[in-house]
């Protein structure tokens, strides 16, 4: 704010010295003025006349008004900045910082700024959310830790059985087929115990560990097309990537409209990142009570057997090895048409891969 009043000052003082230098200028023309001597020949006598000539104080006045009304909305001009603007900026600069150190707990003072207020309600939604993201993530770690001590502990238990067993077999203290036959049993027994216990880990590891959330609502089909038309256009333009969208008839969808852009993102991104990007579409289609948008793109390599797992979490098919990614754009698409009572699928159809997005209609 120092900087900025330093700026304000010089450049008001700048102007304060051209209004000054405009006043003395019209004075030094007013005063150096002199009076002029013109001559008249009437008939046989020469007459000469002297002509005053007087300052124009009016044009004075006038052009000292306006400079002055110039120079009281420069003052209101650089007042209004630095209230409205500078100072929210000022405000907030330490913001981003203080929340890539991961100070969280703090909330976002607001600002009654039409600039800024927005933004800064952004902000604190989006603090207010990495918050809540951080405490759930904790509370998760803690459970699967939990988890698995409790299941390691509950293993240990046949493990320990099946190792009196063998060595008792070892040591051949069983002579009887009876006792061989129990020794068996109990072996199989405790194996199929532990069989339960890897399952429940395993199906722990497969719940969702993202905390999705959906607001249920209803949507314009149009709002969806439009939102992705903005982002991509442009960005496929300067790929060289032909990219097309088909003509549509507008409905109103169950659904959240930004998780359903975000799905169409994921779908279009890996489009672009595993086809060859020639030629990517968006076409649409119906069933039922349902609206379907499929993306098509050409170039796909994907094996035909490989598309019953692309939507499983962290699962990179054989055509991923050059694209960078985390195998988890498909699951969380999948994951959050279900969530809004709908689905995606996919397909290979020739050389083109398809995915395609059901949404049920309002």
């Amino acid at each position: 704010m120092k900087h900025y009043k330093k700026l304000a000052a010089g450049v008001l003082g700048i102007e304060l010295f051209f209004i000054m230098a405009a006043n003395v200028f019209y004075y030094m023309a007013a005063v150096t003025r002199e009076p002029r001597i013109e001559r008249a020949q009437e008939k046989t006598d020469t007459i000469y006349k002297i002509i005053y000539t007087q300052t124009d104080y009016g044009t004075w006045i006038f052009m000292d008004i306006v400079l002055g009304i110039m120079f009281l909305l420069s003052v209101f001009f650089v007042c209004y900045v630095g209230e409205k603007v500078i100072r929210p900026f000022q405000n907030m600069q330490n913001l981003t910082e203080e929340l890539a150190k991961g100070n969280l707990s703090t909330p976002i003072k607001a600002e009654k700024s039409r600039f800024f207020g927005r933004f800064l309600w952004g902000m604190d939604m989006l603090r207010d959310t990495l918050e809540s993201n951080r405490k759930k993530e904790l509370e998760l770690q803690k459970e699967k830790k939990t988890l698995v001590l409790s299941l390691t502990h509950d293993i240990n238990t046949p493990l320990s059985a099946i190792r009196l067993y063998t060595r008792a077999l070892a040591e051949g203290l069983y002579t009887e087929e009876d006792k061989h036959m129990e020794a068996y049993r109990g072996i199989e027994k405790n194996v199929t115990d532990i069989e339960e216990y890897v399952n429940e880990i395993t199906v722990a590891s497969r719940e969702d560990f993202l905390y999705l959330t959906v607001n249920l609502t209803e949507v314009y089909l149009s709002d969806v097309i439009e939102a992705i038309r903005k982002l991509y256009m442009d960005k496929f333009g300067s790929l060289h990537t032909v990219f097309e969208m088909e003509p549509y008839t507008d409905c109103l969808l169950k659904g959240d409209a930004d998780r359903l852009i975000e799905v169409m993102q994921n779908l279009l991104e890996n489009a672009l990142k595993y086809g060859d990007g020639k030629r990517i579409i968006v076409s649409f289609s119906e069933e039922e009570d349902c609206r379907l948008i499929t993306v098509t793109n050409s170039g796909c390599t994907l094996k035909q057997e490989e598309l019953v797992n692309i939507f499983d979490s962290f699962y990179r098919g054989s055509n991923a090895e050059a694209a960078n990614g985390s195998g988890l754009g498909l699951y969380i698409s999948r994951q959050l048409m279900h969530k809004m009572d709908g689905e995606v699928y996919a397909e290979i159809r020739d050389d083109d891969f398809c995915a395609t997005v059901v949404v049920r209609k309002a």
